[in-house]
């Protein structure tokens, strides 16, 4: 089973603040819709909880040390044992979706990235760890333009979507 991971940062590795994400970019949303979808998505509590449900067409794991339940999840305090779940159900590639510790503690397991890099520079409470490339393929870049509205506020920034695979 391949294991990735799937996130949105910004200039600073900024990826939240208070619980939530710092922009709202529809293709992004798309993209991790159409590249998640059918698979096995693990996250933690805290990010389970800014979603608020169990997402459509995936099957949800949630890594937790309180006991946590809800309703259509599946719940583990110990890592293996949710890779042993998402193996267990045949699944061929699991994403990991967040939060930052999660995303700290899993990388290391970590075989493929899908990486939405965007220019924002701005308050956050959240941050990915900066990535260190040189052990990294990367396999695919495409990049997005700035969109604005008629008063030309920024409705989308820019941004670059990248996938990056371990090199051997």
């Amino acid at each position: 089973m391949k294991i990735s991971m799937i996130v949105a940062y910004g200039k600073n590795w900024e990826i939240g603040l208070n619980n939530e994400m710092l922009w709202h970019i529809s293709e992004d949303f798309k993209n991790f819709k159409t590249i998640t979808s059918g698979h096995h998505i693990l996250m933690g509590r805290k990010t389970f909880e800014s979603i608020g449900k169990p997402l459509p067409n995936r099957t949800s794991i949630v890594l937790s040390n309180t006991g946590f339940k809800h309703e259509g999840i599946h719940t583990f305090n110990d890592i293996q044992e949710a890779f042993n779940f998402a193996r267990e159900s045949a699944e061929d590639e699991l994403f990991i979706i967040g939060g930052a510790n999660i995303y700290e503690t899993l990388f290391p397991y970590v075989d493929k990235m899908y990486l939405s890099e965007v220019e924002f520079d701005g308050i956050a409470d959240a941050f990915l760890n900066p990535i260190d490339f040189s052990t990294w393929d990367l396999v695919e870049q495409k990049d997005y333009e700035v969109i604005k509205d008629e008063e030309g506020n920024i409705k989308s920034p820019a941004w670059k979507f990248k996938i990056w695979v371990k090199k051997d």
